[in-house]
């Protein structure tokens, strides 16, 4: 079983950084403030966890390995990751808490901060109450602020508690990104998690991991459902490794937005709904019940723009599950906007149809969104080009 970001030892990570910039293990023992027998034995147990040599052991010096690079760039991230996102006031606290911080506290830090509670920790972890309440209570004193409310049996989280727990999410995914790439078999592993919005789910996505999964590759993938708004903090957290789907018509600072392909909505309703078979003008989609998604939406914004200048329609019902929309529009005399490829299946088993021609101002582009820092492993990248390659037979 490999490795998990938290069962290294984070003071021979960073030696991992000293030893590749100085080549030898006694100026890393100096720069790492650790005596070189300590060192040597620390970054043999690392080896030894890992299942791979690091570095290269001459009488000359210690070059690293093409594994110990990925580890020294990918510890380097990792370590940038918590010192941004490291607790400091003024002259109380620690000049650079990050470097005192260990994978037991971050770990037992993180794993409250899912579960909300001591209790909920403690079942999560083989760690018990009070070694999580001392491992929160030494991060506090590193970087001299609360990281945790204590409200009744639960905890929130402070301003700088969230702040740590993105930092150390960013970090835990750059080292199991670094434990993936150096995989003792060669093979592409480790977990990619894709943030799934509603359209990719339809043809997209599926085409491209079954694909994917003929490639030999190890990893494992989690796609998580939702909408845009769901699924952007888990991204900047790190929880997310990319999302699919529709792309924010403005610039997003700490987000790059790869477009894939164009697609143009439609409205559709049932196959014996009044409006089919008819080039219907706005006022008779008007006079119809619309089943569209919550305000501030994409899809809910493009729908609006139809009606601009003009008394909206009703809609009774707000939703953006394709699910929903389908049993609904199926039963009734309701209308939608959507993509005719989240409905193919309704429409080709003569369910649903579409209503008239494609309306103006109902194109949105579908691409891949990512953190603007984030480097994908051999896996990820083979995965993003197998969802390129199928963007672009979809645009053609």
């Amino acid at each position: 079983m490999a490795a998990a970001p938290f069962d290294l030892n984070l003071r021979h990570l960073r030696a991992i950084q000293a030893i590749a910039a100085r080549g030898s293990m006694s100026a890393a023992a100096q720069a790492v403030n650790l005596s070189q027998p300590a060192l040597t034995q620390g970054i043999a147990k690392l080896e030894r966890q890992l299942g791979v040599t690091l570095f290269e052991r001459r009488t000359d010096g210690m070059p690293p390995t093409a594994a110990g690079r990925v580890f020294a760039e990918r510890v380097a991230t990792a370590i940038g990751h918590l010192a941004a996102a490291a607790p400091r006031r003024g002259g109380r606290g620690f000049a650079r808490p990050e470097l005192l911080m260990t994978a037991t506290q971050l770990g037992a830090f993180l794993a409250l901060a899912d579960a909300g509670s001591f209790v909920g920790a403690a079942h999560a972890t083989a760690l018990s109450q009070p070694a999580l309440h001392r491992a929160v209570r030494d991060l506090e004193q590193l970087g001299a602020q609360p990281l945790v409310d204590r409200r009744g049996r639960g905890v929130v989280l402070t301003d700088a508690g969230r702040r740590l727990a993105r930092g150390v999410r960013l970090a835990a995914a750059e080292l199991a990104a670094a434990i993936a790439e150096t995989a003792p078999d060669g093979r592409e592993g480790g977990r990619i998690t894709i943030g799934a919005m509603p359209l990719c789910r339809a043809l997209l996505l599926p085409a491209a991991l079954a694909k994917f999964v003929t490639t030999g590759s190890k990893a494992t993938i989690d796609v998580v459902e939702g909408s845009w708004r769901e699924l952007v903090e888990p991204l900047r957290d790190g929880a997310v490794d990319f999302l699919i789907g529709a792309l924010r018509p403005d610039a997003v600072p700490d987000l790059v937005q790869k477009p894939l392909f164009v697609d143009r909505l439609t409205v559709v309703g049932r196959l014996g709904h009044p409006l089919a078979k008819q080039t219907p003008d706005l006022d008779s989609l008007a006079r119809y019940p619309w089943i569209v998604g919550p305000a501030g939406t994409p899809l809910r914004t493009h729908w609006e723009a139809i009606f601009a200048g003009r008394a909206l329609p009703p809609v009774p019902i707000e939703c953006g599950s394709v699910m929903t929309i389908r049993g609904v529009l199926r039963d009734s005399d309701f209308l939608t906007l959507i993509s005719p490829d989240q409905v193919a299946l309704e429409i080709s088993a003569g369910m649903l149809t579409t209503i008239g021609d494609p309306l103006p101002g109902t194109v949105r582009t579908i691409g891949v969104t990512t953190r603007a820092d984030w480097r994908p492993t051999l896996a990820q990248s083979r995965l993003l080009a197998l969802i390129d390659e199928q963007g672009l037979q979809l645009s053609e």
